[in-house]
């Protein structure tokens, strides 16, 4: 360890210094016109990759954003983890919440704040740099890959067809990942479990034109106000999502493993206070902590229609819009889950309107075993960099991947991440602790050789 702290210590200003380089390159991977930045970033992350020693690194290009692949072969007898991560972020919007511009990284207060600070360059940048590491101190225990993509932020379409085609080099024992949060600084935790995703756009289209709402109201379907009332539909007063079918294939846990889930550290108090919110929302019968870690859900990501500019202009839209993801359980599956919101949403629309549902993406649900050589390396790990055992946990949020890594390369993933759920992420002023991003540095390290001592 004495080592690990001392390099850290030696190079801690540059890591910082690296990270906000590549923090200042807006690679949005929804938007068209950043797609010179994507591939700009790729190329820092493959830069990255080769100063701090990785072999056969190259930006592997796909019909969307590339992959950036790297590979660090010490033995072929030796245990071999496969880093995965990922270099696109979200859309900065709204920009006028943020209080200082979102590609243009400031630390204040301790916090690294800048879109994509956690999710996932600050995160998949630690583990270059605890491989720069390994290598610089000669303590590197077994063999290494790197799997970074730029499209996890929307879907990961093109990753599935890279994974079958590059099989042979994927070649590994475990999946070692980055994206999720513990539970506090001072109370680390593993996620165990990731919910899936089903995420659409509705249209709902009326008139063949905006309308003059004084001479057509009242006669004519206003397409916002059907969509409101579609929506609503979908779940009753307890907050049951009412698509027919939705919850058959829903994994329910016993009464045992939902008491094992709230013991983890949690105040209902402090969560509402950080959100400035009155009270909490959501499925009767069922705890925050349930609600957001092993309940399916229902949300509304957006909508839109009509006029929104300044002023007035008294229209009856053509028609609106909305985005809304489900996030599913396991045994939940996003297709089928897909075609059952299509089917009830196109039940609910009057002859007066036309709806249109186009999927976007989705994702697999996943639950990781808790008794595999590879968790009890991240815990043993852990538990040495912060003083204390982690906790394992059931995330709320999608890494769609990790289901698509089981089914391809047969491999289970670890989820050791360091972020916050009050990183923000996804959301203006996202940030990301200096100590988090160190911390991380100074844990993978120890996770390397816990699970090449392990597998022996």
């Amino acid at each position: 360890m004495e080592h690990i702290k001392n390099y850290i210590n030696q190079h801690q200003e540059r890591f910082i210094s690296e990270l906000m380089d590549m923090l200042r390159i807006p690679s949005v991977s929804a938007d068209s016109k950043y797609k010179d930045d994507v591939l700009r970033n790729a190329e820092f992350v493959k830069k990255s990759l080769v100063e701090a020693g990785a072999d056969k690194v190259e930006v592997c290009l796909t019909p969307g954003h590339p992959i950036v692949y790297a590979e660090k072969i010490i033995d072929a007898n030796l245990p071999t983890v496969v880093v995965y991560g990922h270099y696109d972020v979200q859309p900065p919007d709204p920009l006028d919440l943020w209080d200082s511009p979102p590609f243009e990284p400031v630390i204040k207060d301790g916090l690294i704040v800048a879109r994509g600070s956690c999710d996932d360059k600050g995160q998949m940048f630690m583990h270059v740099k605890a491989f720069e590491l390994m290598m610089k101190t000669d303590a590197l225990p077994c063999n290494v890959k790197f799997m970074i993509e730029g499209e996890e932020e929307v879907g990961s379409s093109n990753l599935g067809n890279w994974i079958r085609e590059n099989k042979e080099r994927l070649k590994g024992d475990v999946i070692l990942i980055s994206d999720t949060s513990i539970i506090a600084n001072d109370i680390p935790s593993i996620d165990v479990g990731l919910r899936g995703l089903s995420y659409v756009e509705v249209e709902v289209a009326g008139p063949n034109r905006d309308l003059h709402s004084g001479v057509y109201g009242g006669a004519v379907a206003n397409p916002i106000a059907i969509l409101c009332e579609m929506i609503s539909k979908c779940k009753d007063e307890n907050n049951h999502i009412t698509i027919p079918g939705f919850y058959d294939k829903v994994l329910t846990l016993t009464k045992e493993e939902r008491e094992e889930l709230n013991r983890a550290p949690f105040s209902l108090d402090e969560y509402k206070k950080d959100l400035n919110i009155d009270d909490v929302h959501g499925e009767t019968g069922y705890t925050t902590l349930e609600r957001t870690g092993i309940r399916p859900t229902f949300e509304l990501n957006g909508i839109w229609g009509g006029y929104i500019g300044e002023g007035a202009k008294t229209v009856l839209p053509s028609k609106a819009f909305a985005k809304i993801s489900m996030r599913l359980v396991p045994n939940q599956t996003s297709d089928e889950i897909t075609k059952l919101f299509a089917d009830h949403f196109n039940s609910l629309a009057p002859t007066s309107v036309k709806v249109k549902v186009t999927p976007h993406h989705g994702g697999e649900p996943v639950v990781t075993p808790t008794d595999s050589i590879a968790f009890k390396a991240a815990s043993m790990a852990m538990e040495a960099t912060f003083g204390k055992k982690p906790i394992p946990t059931r995330g709320g949020g999608s890494i769609p991947i990790v289901a698509l890594f089981e089914k391809e390369l047969g491999l289970k993933s670890v989820l050791m991440g360091f972020g916050l759920d009050s990183d923000l992420i996804h959301s203006p002023n996202e940030h990301y602790g200096v100590f988090n991003f160190l911390k991380g540095i100074e844990t993978i390290p120890v996770f390397f050789k816990n699970f090449t001592d392990l597998s022996k």
